[in-house]
């Protein structure tokens, strides 16, 4: 009997998407550097168009939002830097609330591409990488997807753009993946657009993210474990007939 050749061998199709999905990156990351955007999402400069960007919204509030939503899709789709920034400016542009609501949608899809674009098309790079630390992220979401990246989203240690990529390498699925980063990262997000109302009174971000706040979000996402735990020392238990 002739031995089958298991070797994997990229469709002309597949290739092609990761091609175009490279291409795709580069131009983004090429107008940013190019445009230089970077000096435009800083705090700085926010601070220095305040009246401008208020008075641009009062006057055309629906495409205010639709721009600055598309802007949050893409910075966070392309893991580009001013996220921060971009908070702030959605709290001192439509309110605490609004903005929150406003980042929420913008992070959560731009999240969401970054997923997909790393389970379908960017899986050799993303391994290659960050190999070294999928083992312990991947072997977390094998035990509960939903309260192990919940806590991952709550707690700043975890880069928010390496989240993304790495989550799409395990087998949690999409919907999941979505509810999950949602709620994750509504109290960041609250925090970073309740201070952009007081933009004025802000001199740098380290303000904001104080040693207290970052203390409440890492107990919140350990607080999100708690499933995970629970459910280890109830089969420990019943592992243990002497317990």
């Amino acid at each position: 009997m002739a031995q089958t050749n298991t070797t994997t061998i990229d469709s002309p199709k597949s290739s092609t998407g990761k091609i175009i999905t490279g291409i795709i990156f580069l131009l983004g990351i090429g107008a940013f550097i190019y445009f230089d955007l970077g000096h435009y999402l800083s705090l700085d400069s926010l601070k220095a168009n305040r009246d401008l960007l208020l008075n641009y919204t009062e006057s055309n509030y629906a495409l205010a939002v639709a721009v600055f939503i598309l802007v949050y899709i893409l910075q966070t789709t392309f893991s580009l830097p001013g996220g921060a920034i971009l908070t702030l400016s959605g709290g001192f542009l439509f309110g605490s609330l609004m903005g929150t609501v406003f980042v929420n949608i913008g992070a959560t899809i731009g999240a969401t591409l970054a997923f997909l674009a790393a389970r379908y098309l960017l899986r050799d790079w993303v391994e290659r990488k960050f190999g070294d630390r999928l083992g312990p992220i991947q072997a977390g979401f094998a035990q509960n997807a939903f309260s192990y990246l919940m806590t991952l989203r709550l707690i700043p240690a975890f880069p928010f753009f390496l989240v993304n990529l790495v989550s799409g390498l395990t087998r949690v699925n999409v919907g999941t993946y979505i509810l999950a980063t949602s709620l994750g990262i509504i109290p960041g997000s609250f925090v970073f657009a309740f201070a952009g109302r007081q933009l004025g009174s802000i001199n740098s971000l380290s303000e904001i993210a104080s040693p207290q706040v970052l203390l409440a979000f890492t107990l919140l996402g350990l607080l999100a474990l708690m499933p995970i735990a629970y459910r280890k020392w109830t089969h420990n238990n019943q592992a243990d007939p002497k317990a």
